[in-house]
């Protein structure tokens, strides 16, 4: 058994590899198929050609043996004019008269050979047969009593391999002829041979007179025809095969070049161009290429300068406006702090002052941080640290939301998590995503899980508020992208916060992800390696949630067990790759990743 699944693994890595080959070579499938249609057209051709030359040689053979038959007769009857078959001694005349017969059919053979004559009208060796028998068809030569005088029937020459069925017509005096197999005694197998009979006048009743004309040169013949066909059906199929693959190179090459051009060009080699020969197609078809290369290339630079200097002015301006923020938020303290709480008005001014300065001064930090990670110019400062501490630290940086908002906050974290991160992004992130979910919580509880295992951890924020409509996953990835911009903000958020986020899971090399379903809340992913620098293959936690509602909790922050209503299951079979191995799931994002496994949906 273990040879035969050897043999049978093997056997379907070589259908698998040719399989590959005949989906990737474009000249493979052409000269395959080109010779698949070329034996079709050549065994047809090569059929009709042999049924052509073997029935001419049949037709060939016919006539000269009809016309043999003929001369046969014709001399027969002068030799046997005056002889009557019923006297004694007839046996005798019949075997000296078949005798000359014979000798001179292959006499006139040789001759006819050595003089060159036409093989059509040269019927060749044949043998002779002459029966001097009775009328009653169907009766075995030289057993029946039936001629007058009580002679049996007195026959020359092999009279027992002519069948009935010839001698019928042949005893009413017509000319027949019939195709037989007759076994000869120097050759191994039997013969084709043609017998062609017919009656001869004596001076007594007539004789049947059957020659045998045996087909064996014809054979030969139509063998030789049949082994040339093969032979130049073969050459023919090669050299088909071989031009199919020259014409098909001519054509491919370019295709190929063009290919990896466009590989190397979609690498970031934008100065690959393909080389143009000639004027046909192909050099058209480079040009065109050529030309669009440098159009996509000018408008790329011209992108990446208008990027730059957009960064650029981001970061200027943040910077100046740093200055006049800082002395206009001196004088709104002191008039905060000079103005008379019995006046109602001021005091409220005042204080939106202050608020508004706090917001805009928190827009300015994520416009600078964006700034730095746009630009690359953003540096992780790993530790190693506890992971569940710095859930419990975002978890606490936004308790005054969870207090203002009713909203039970669940925690779900094991002792110790041990991990190589930046904490202070790490928290950002976090406190970020729950912030988030409280705005949209609608003080439904929200439950954060941690979870590790060798290579990886995973944090997972589930709210059960409004959730995501239809077609807005491939948007919320937008920069100061609202899903309903009417909605308050209790966090007070900037609408970068989230972008951040993602920019900074992705300096760890990790994944930020998400799943939501209108009315059934949304679901984020945090996945980190544990080691700096080692690539994620897997997420410890699913993203997609159970249908059951949470258990009913007070609001505050909890440390709680997963319940029934805040686990997760098991990986889906979407989530699961080939080989086992959960893979991030084919989400839309709003921008090109900076990993391919690395994709985020947030709102």
């Amino acid at each position: 058994m273990g040879v035969r699944r050897r043999l049978d693994r093997f056997a379907a890595e070589r259908v698998g590899q040719v399989r590959v080959l005949w989906r990737r070579s474009m000249q493979l499938r052409v000269v395959l198929s080109t010779l698949a249609m070329s034996v079709v057209v050549v065994a047809v051709l090569g059929l009709v050609l042999q049924t052509q030359i073997a029935d001419r040689l049949v037709q060939g053979k016919e006539q000269a043996a009809l016309i043999q038959a003929d001369i046969s007769r014709q001399a027969l009857e002068r030799d046997l004019a005056r002889i009557d078959p019923d006297r004694d001694g007839a046996q005798a005349v019949l075997d000296d008269v078949l005798d000359r017969l014979s000798t001179s059919g292959q006499d006139a053979e040789q001759g006819g050979l050595a003089r060159g004559t036409d093989p059509v009208s040269d019927a060749g060796a044949f043998d002779a047969v002459l029966i001097a028998g009775s009328d009653t068809v169907g009766a075995v030569p030289g057993t029946l009593p039936t001629v007058p005088g009580g002679r049996g029937e007195v026959s020359a020459g092999p009279a027992q391999i002519i069948p009935p069925q010839l001698r019928a017509p042949v005893l009413q005096g017509f000319l027949a002829t019939k195709y037989l197999t007759v076994a000869s005694s120097g050759q191994a197998a039997p013969v084709p041979t043609l017998v062609v009979g017919q009656p001869v006048r004596t001076a007594g009743r007539n004789l049947q007179l059957y020659l045998l004309f045996p087909l064996s040169a014809e054979q030969r013949t139509l063998a030789l025809v049949q082994s040339t066909l093969a032979l130049a059906a073969g050459v023919l199929l090669v050299l088909l095969a071989g031009i199919s693959s020259v014409v098909t190179r001519q054509v491919v090459r370019p295709v190929r070049q063009a290919a990896d051009v466009a590989e190397r060009f979609a690498d970031g080699h934008l100065d690959e161009r393909m080389p143009v020969h000639g004027d046909d197609e192909v050099a058209r078809l480079a040009e065109s290429y050529n030309e669009m290369a440098a159009s996509i290339q000018s408008q790329i630079r011209q992108l990446e300068e208008f990027g730059a200097l957009q960064r650029r002015f981001t970061s200027d301006v943040s910077h100046e406006l740093r200055t006049p923020l800082t002395t206009v938020r001196m004088a709104a303290e002191v008039l905060h702090a000079q103005v008379d709480p019995a006046e109602i008005t001021a005091a409220r001014s005042a204080q939106l002052l202050v608020d508004e300065l706090d917001r805009f001064e928190t827009l300015l930090s994520d416009l600078l941080e964006i700034s730095r990670l746009d630009a690359g110019m953003a540096e992780l400062g790993l530790e190693t640290v506890d992971v569940g501490a710095v859930v419990r630290r975002a978890a606490e940086t936004v308790r005054h939301l969870v207090d203002e908002t009713h909203t039970p906050l669940l925690l779900d974290l094991p002792d110790q998590v041990l991990a190589e991160i930046d904490p202070r992004r790490v928290e950002r992130i976090l406190r970020n995503l729950l912030a988030n979910a409280i705005d949209h919580g609608e003080s439904r509880p929200i439950e954060v899980r941690l979870a590790a295992d060798e290579g990886a951890l995973a944090v997972v924020v589930r709210d059960h508020g409004i959730g995501l409509k239809p077609g807005e996953a491939g948007l919320v990835f937008n920069r100061f992208w609202r899903a309903d911009p009417s909605r308050q903000r209790r966090s007070g958020g900037t609408g970068l916060g989230l972008a951040i986020s993602l920019e900074d899971a992705r300096l760890h090399g990790g994944w930020l992800q998400a799943w939501g379903e209108v009315d059934r809340g949304a679901v984020f992913r945090l996945t980190l390696p544990l080691r700096h620098g080692e690539r994620l293959r897997t997420s410890p936690l699913p993203l997609l949630p159970v249908a059951a509602a949470p258990a009913a909790a007070e609001p505050g922050i909890h440390d709680a067990a997963p319940t029934a209503g805040t686990a997760l299951p098991p990986p889906d079979d979407d989530e699961a790759g080939a080989d086992g191995e959960l893979v991030p799931p084919d989400l839309p994002e709003p921008a090109p990743p900076a990993d391919p496994g690395t994709s985020s949906v947030v709102r």
